[in-house]
C-alpha cells in the first residue's frame, strides 16, 4: 500500500502544480497580448491558449477526486463528531464503523455508476479499438470543446477516484476495528519535517485545557 500512497500523493501534487503553472502562463499570455510591446504582442496574439481554462478544469476535477481519497486516508475531512464522541463503548465504535462502511458503500456505488457511464460514453470503443477488435456500429463518444480529448478520459476520474476513496474507507474501518484509532491530521505538522519540541507555555496551556475539559 505504500506504493499506492506515494502514487496518490504524487498525482495530487502533479495536478496541483501543473494547474498552477497553466493558469500562470495563461494570465501572463493575456497580459502580454494586451501590452503594446513591438513583436511580443504580435507573437502572443498568434499563440492560441484557449485550451488552458479547459485543461485547468479537468486537472482540478481529477485533483479533487483523488484528494478526497487522500483526505479519508489522512483524516483531514471535516466531520461533526461531538455526539459520537459522547457515546460510550461499544456504541461509539459501532456508530463509527457504520459511518465508515456507509461511506465505502456510497463511494462504491458511485464508482460502479461512473464506470458504466464511462463505458457507454465511448470508453468501450477506445478499448476495443486499442485491442484491435471490431468497433463497427459502436459509439465513439464525444470530445471536449477545446482540447478535443475523448470525454470518457475526463470522466474516468469519477470511477477511479471513487474506487480509491472506497478502498480508503475500508482501510480506515479495518484499522479502527483492530486498533480503535482513527486517522488524525495535525494541521501544524509539515510532511518531511521533524517534530519540534513543545514549548513550556504551550505544554502548560494544553495541560490546563485538558484539565478543564469535560
Amino acid at each position: 500500500m505504500k506504493v499506492l500512497d506515494h502514487l496518490e500523493e504524487w498525482l495530487i501534487a502533479f495536478l496541483m502544480g501543473g494547474a498552477t503553472v497553466v493558469i500562470f502562463l495563461s494570465v501572463l499570455h493575456r497580459y502580454l497580448a494586451a501590452t503594446p510591446i513591438p513583436g511580443v504582442q504580435d507573437a502572443m496574439l498568434r499563440l492560441d491558449v484557449s485550451w488552458a481554462q479547459e485543461l485547468c478544469i479537468i486537472m482540478f476535477v481529477w485533483m479533487c477526486k483523488f484528494g478526497a481519497a487522500y483526505g479519508v486516508r489522512t483524516g483531514i475531512h471535516v466531520g461533526v463528531d461531538v455526539i459520537v464522541n459522547r457515546l460510550v463503548e461499544p456504541a461509539r465504535g459501532r456508530v463509527i464503523t457504520f459511518g465508515l462502511l456507509a461511506g465505502a458503500l456510497f463511494t462504491g456505488v458511485i464508482a460502479v455508476l461512473g464506470a458504466t457511464f464511462v463505458w457507454k460514453n465511448g470508453g468501450h470503443y477506445w478499448i476495443f479499438h486499442a485491442l484491435g477488435l471490431d468497433t463497427t456500429g459502436q459509439f465513439e463518444g464525444p470530445t471536449t470543446p477545446d482540447l478535443e480529448w475523448p470525454t470518457w478520459m475526463v470522466y474516468s476520474a469519477i470511477p477511479l477516484g471513487s474506487s480509491l476513496m472506497c478502498l480508503r474507507f475500508l482501510q480506515v474501518a479495518w484499522a479502527f476495528r483492530k486498533t480503535g484509532e482513527l486517522p488524525h491530521h495535525d494541521p501544524t505538522h509539515v510532511e518531511g519535517m521533524p517534530e519540534e519540541p513543545t514549548l513550556m507555555g504551550e505544554a502548560t496551556a494544553e495541560g490546563e485545557y485538558r484539565g478543564h475539559a469535560p
